[in-house]
């Protein structure tokens, strides 16, 4: 049996698509299971037991050369259930090319329909992201006893594919946790965290794909200052194309690169290492990004700063995580102003996120710091 998960969405979808490929993998122990992924994503996913195959999606494979070349190798791997997580035309697209006599995806646009077998509707406002996604697994419990005649593979009458429906739903703590990091990586970073000097350590990830979720650096540095003062360690993080944002808000803390308490990482960890790192924080500090979701997921304690973008889309992070808004009082009319928040503020003024105030947001962080038990 060979089943097929597709989200080539960023970074923080992709992390969401975890416990879904968990499910498939508790569902059917058995199953060879590949996903395809965004470039740049491969290393953290190739690390998941769940996984036999992970393969990158590119630029060159939005060309119709590259899409022909993409449609030839899918249909050449003979899925039985393709599982469409990401709900563009290409995704389609390329679903219907695979072949797979199962393929399930979101009700909505005509090319979805067109490209699955079987569709579940994406719930907004409803449900929260893992769950709407754990959500298209449920047309798989009734294949070959239920659904559309046209789609009766006769693998799934087998007892051993009946057997899903008695997984569902998924034990929730089996499925939603943190991504498998290899041994030499985990003790990496554990060394790291023990050449800081003695006190909690403050994660600060100042930026963020989508320009209106990026809450001021003056903001960032006010509170990393605070911190430091405090008697906290500080570790910047940052990725590709990030680097000069945090540089700014070391420039504006009044602090050092070499400073005994600050760790400037930016723009030096891969995926696999961001996560391990992580890992050692005693408080996470976030813009709404991909970062925030890897790490919320990990059970780190995360406070996510949260603008443009609402609870009611589903994506605030869980666990041990606080998420800081603009005031009722003071929130702007047009807030949300869509599902990622433009790249630049349609009024100008990005009241949604100069709002949060760096003194409410330090006595959140403060806290998190300072008040044992923070994790655990």
């Amino acid at each position: 049996m060979r089943f097929a998960v597709w989200n080539t969405a960023f970074l923080g979808d992709a992390v969401l698509t975890l416990p879904l490929i968990r499910a498939v993998r508790a569902a059917w122990p058995q199953a060879a299971i590949d996903c395809y992924l965004r470039r740049d994503l491969g290393a953290l996913f190739a690390a998941q037991s769940a996984l036999n195959r992970v393969y990158e999606i590119g630029p060159s494979q939005r060309s119709p050369v590259g899409m022909l070349g993409l449609f030839r190798q899918v249909a050449g791997r003979r899925y039985d259930v393709w599982i469409g997580a990401h709900g563009s035309h290409r995704s389609s697209f390329v679903a219907l090319a695979s072949g797979a006599p199962v393929r399930v995806g979101y009700t909505g646009a005509w090319h979805r329909q067109l490209a699955y077998t079987h569709t579940t509707d994406r719930c907004f406002g409803v449900l929260d992201e893992i769950e709407r996604l754990l959500e298209l697994l449920r047309p798989l419990r009734g294949l070959g006893t239920a659904g559309p005649a046209r789609v009766r593979p006769t693998r799934w009458q087998e007892p051993a594919y009946a057997d899903a429906a008695k997984t569902w739903p998924p034990a929730w703590p089996a499925v939603c946790s943190g991504p498998e990091l290899p041994q030499a990586v985990l003790e990496e970073a554990a060394a790291f965290r023990g050449s800081l000097p003695p006190g909690p350590v403050l994660g600060l990830h100042p930026g963020s794909v989508w320009g209106t979720k990026r809450w001021t650096t003056e903001g960032f540095a006010a509170v990393a200052r605070l911190a430091v003062e405090a008697g906290a360690n500080l570790i910047l993080f940052a990725g590709p194309g990030e680097e000069d944002t945090a540089t700014i808000v070391l420039e504006q803390a009044g602090l050092r690169p070499d400073h005994p308490q600050v760790r400037d990482l930016s723009g030096r960890l891969d995926l696999l290492r961001l996560a391990a790192w992580q890992r050692g924080l005693d408080c996470y500090l976030t813009n709404d990004s991909g970062p925030m979701h890897l790490a919320w997921i990990q059970d780190v304690p995360v406070v996510a700063l949260f603008g443009p973008t609402v609870r009611a889309f589903g994506f605030f992070p869980r666990g041990k995580s606080v998420v800081l808004e603009v005031s009722p009082a003071d929130s702007p009319a047009c807030r949300p102003c869509g599902l990622h928040g433009p790249q630049a503020c349609p009024r100008g003024d990005h009241a949604c996120m100069t709002g949060i105030t760096p003194d409410r947001v330090w006595e959140t962080v403060r806290e998190r710091l300072f008040t044992p038990p923070c994790r655990g």
